[in-house]
């Protein structure tokens, strides 16, 4: 059974339990599954902060999530901020022990979160669901959630990874700074349980890491490019100042993105944006 925390007051870190029920990473042999313990947040800034300074003070095991009913500044890929309206979204942070990878391997850290997100998602959105490289979550061509990872790494020796994800399930209503998201409620018109739906994620994420220990890499990535958004089509992407059109191909084992019909054939994660089209932003399929 899962152990499970309730803090009032994250900032204040008033968690009177959680000291003594929690450890350093623990050796892999002893390993407790993903989600447990559960640690449930009524309010905190941000999760993935949270989660790092629970571990850079040992005082998160492997397998620890973080579950925020209202996080007030989250945080998104390359600085973005992560809105949510309380109450309505999967907002968790998750602890890892990453030490049996090499550091030239994280890229293999994205494909098992992004996979086990897609697993989870596409469960109940279906097969329109797919993976925006690096790591965003889309259904057709609007943002349904996003990952963030964040590793502790001291010289040449991996602490532990804190992966962030935030899924939108129950909110309708988006501010105009997300121009193009969508939640679970609206693709499927049912209300979800937040809590039972991350302990869900959980279980998916625990089943993607232990392919991750068992270092089948190839077959992630194969499944990843599976489901790689807008793979063999035309997308406008910016470089700098420059837009550009590009035909998206593959990701490589090393995260880059590989592209055709452009002067560029393969982008490193943060070197490219992506563009949103008018036609994307009116949410209309394309051809």
């Amino acid at each position: 059974m899962s152990n499970f925390f309730l803090c009032r007051d994250a900032k204040a870190n008033r968690c009177p339990n959680f000291a003594k029920n929690s450890n350093s990473l623990s050796p892999s042999t002893a390993k407790t599954v993903i989600g447990q313990p559960f640690i449930e947040l009524i309010t905190v800034e941000s999760t993935n902060i949270y989660a790092m300074d629970q571990l850079k003070a040992n005082l998160a095991a492997h397998g620890t999530v973080y579950f925020a009913h209202d996080q007030t500044a989250g945080k998104g890929q390359r600085g973005k901020s992560w809105q949510t309206q309380p109450g309505t979204h999967i907002a968790i942070s998750v602890v890892l022990d990453c030490s049996f990878l090499s550091l030239p391997e994280q890229f293999n850290l994205n494909l098992m979160s992004a996979l086990a997100v897609h697993d989870f998602f596409s469960k109940y959105a279906g097969e329109e669901s797919s993976v925006k490289w690096p790591n965003d979550l889309y259904w057709r061509d609007r943002k349904a959630g996003g990952i963030l990872i964040e590793n502790l790494i001291r010289g040449n020796v991996w602490q532990g990874s804190v992966i962030g994800i935030g899924i939108n399930l129950n909110q309708v209503q988006f501010p105009s700074t997300m121009p193009n998201p969508v939640s679970l409620k609206q693709i499927t018109g049912r209300n979800y349980d937040t809590v039972l739906m991350a302990k869900e994620l959980c279980a998916c994420l625990e089943a993607r890491y232990r392919q991750l220990e068992n270092r089948a890499f190839m077959q992630m990535l194969d499944r990843y490019n599976e489901h790689l958004y807008k793979r063999g089509k035309e997308v406008k992407l910016k470089k700098d100042r420059t837009i550009f059109n590009a035909v998206i191909e593959t990701v490589s084992a090393g995260g880059e993105l590989f592209v055709s019909g452009c002067q560029q054939d393969s982008f490193r994660f943060g070197e490219v944006e992506w563009v949103l089209t008018e036609k994307i932003l009116n949410n209309e399929k394309e051809e």
